[in-house]
Formats: C-alpha cells, structure tokens, sequence
C-alpha cells in the first residue's frame, strides 16, 4: 500500500516485524564494530566486521554495489560526514571522531543505522556534540510518536524536533540537503527527513510509516562539498562532524526503532509498542 504524491509505502505489522529482524542484524554489526574502534585499527577493518556480522545472518550489506559503493559501510573520519569509503590506509587515531553507517536487507526488508564513537580518549567538546546529535535523533523519534499518537502530527514536525534539539544543545551546524528518509523494500524511500524546519507540514505521520532519522552535525559551519571520488562528504571549513541515524516504525500503539536492541524503549518509555517486550536488552 502506497500514499499518493510522495509515494510512502506503507507497511502491515507483519512487514514491520521483518523489518525488525533486518533492524538487529544492523545493531549486531554496529555494537561489533563499536567495540572494535581503537588507536591503529583501520576503518577497512571494521568493513571487515560489518560484512562478517551481516552475511553470518543470512543478511546482506545493502550499501556494497549501492550505485556502485564498495564497501559494507560508510566510515566517516572526523570532517568526513557521511558516506566516506572505507580502507586500510585510514587508520584510526587517538583523539579520532568515526561515524559509522551500516545498513542490511534481510528477507528483502532494509535496516539502516548509524552511531558516531570516540577513538580512545577525544576531546570533551566532540563528545558533546556526538551526544547532542544523539539526543536530537531521539527527539525525533519521540515527536513522530506523539505524532502519530494524536492523529495530527505532520512529517516537518520531526525535523523541528531534530532542529530544536541540537539548537538546545549549543552551537552546532545542521548539514543541509542530507537528512533521514522513508525505508522498507529499498533502503531510501520517500520521504527525505529533513533535519532542520517548521512543524505541522508535509504528509501526516500514519502506522506503518517506516522512516530512517538521521541527525547530521558539525562544529562548525553546515556547508559541505563532495571529494573526487564521488561519495565521500566533508565540512567545508573541515570542521568534526557527527552522525547517528536509527530506521524506526510506527504502529497503531506506538513506535518501534527497529535498530536499537531494546527497541528504544530506554529513551522512549511508553511510546514504544507492545510488540517490543518489556524486557528486551538494550544496545
């Protein structure tokens, strides 16, 4: 079933729980690969793990061969935002900022997650930031839930919520023109999320709407350019940046984030649906 003009595909409860099942195969790669981070492991290294964790599922890595990427995820350095290749020569140092963005399709279903992690000991000012992107990306989360829980809510309202978040937390850019999208049986579906904007616009906020939130910022300017080989995104000024992304999806009793392990129900309370147990552990 699909919503006319931005063709939002939306999903029944039983779809959801594939994409569930995708969702936590991401987390297992994301926490392997976290625990891998340190001082002289390179990020070709945690591709390695990405794409071990991936296939021993029975999943695959829906970003390698995506419009020709390489490689299982993308690891972003520092001024890198999003979507730097991995390889052996970029090797993790101390003091290092590494976004990482992993994503599997299982079943033919999609998760996409991203965290941001501190190699060894780094500057209190980015842990800050990394922090502050985090708790706006649970700000959105929270505001498609309520959205959606009062039958009003409007897409735009989670990118005010993601804005006035980070905007709470300091002085940080919001990197313009990337930002979150819809998920299910391809990986970037309708609609783009913007990270930035006035509430109460855009299509309605509806149970089985799927949507990847992804918080995108820097310490310094927004702006960003392209390097030549075509994917990888840094900050202008090269600033350090910070991304975090979860796919979550919402449900007739709430929402569920389908990559976090405790289905967000840590940060989220009550918000989070039925079908998520009480007792499930967290990331």
């Amino acid at each position: 079933m699909r919503r006319a003009q931005l063709d939002i595909q939306l999903k029944t409860p039983d779809q959801i729980e594939k994409m569930r099942a995708a969702g936590l195969v991401v987390a297992e790669a994301l926490q392997r690969m976290s625990a891998a981070v340190a001082p002289g492991v390179s990020t070709a290294d945690l591709d390695a793990i990405a794409e071990a964790t991936i296939r021993e599922a029975g999943a695959i890595p829906s970003f390698k061969g995506y419009h020709g990427f390489p490689a299982s995820i993308c690891s972003s350095v520092n001024e890198q935002v999003v979507h730097a290749i991995p390889a052996a020569s970029q090797v993790l140092r101390e003091g290092d900022l590494i976004s990482i963005d992993c994503g599997a399709v299982l079943d033919g279903w999609h998760g996409d997650a991203a965290v941001t992690v501190g190699v060894g000991e780094v500057d209190p000012a980015l842990s800050k930031m990394a922090s502050v992107a985090e708790d706006a990306m649970w700000a959105g989360i929270a505001a498609a839930a309520r959205g959606a829980a009062s039958g009003r809510g409007r897409l735009t309202d989670i990118s005010h919520a993601v804005e006035s978040a980070v905007r709470r937390g300091g002085r940080y850019g919001i990197v313009d023109g990337y930002g979150g999208h819809g998920i299910g049986t391809e990986m970037h579906q309708d609609p783009h999320v913007l990270n930035h904007g006035r509430p109460g616009k855009g299509p309605r906020l509806v149970p089985g709407m799927a949507l990847a939130i992804e918080p995108m910022i820097t310490m310094g300017s927004p702006r960003t350019v392209e390097l030549s080989d075509g994917w990888t995104v840094v900050t202008r000024d090269r600033s350090t940046a910070a991304h975090v992304e979860h796919s979550m999806a919402l449900l007739a009793d709430g929402v569920w984030v389908l990559t976090a392990f405790d289905g967000g129900r840590a940060r989220l309370g009550e918000l989070v649906t039925a079908r998520q147990p009480a007792g499930s552990p967290a990331i």
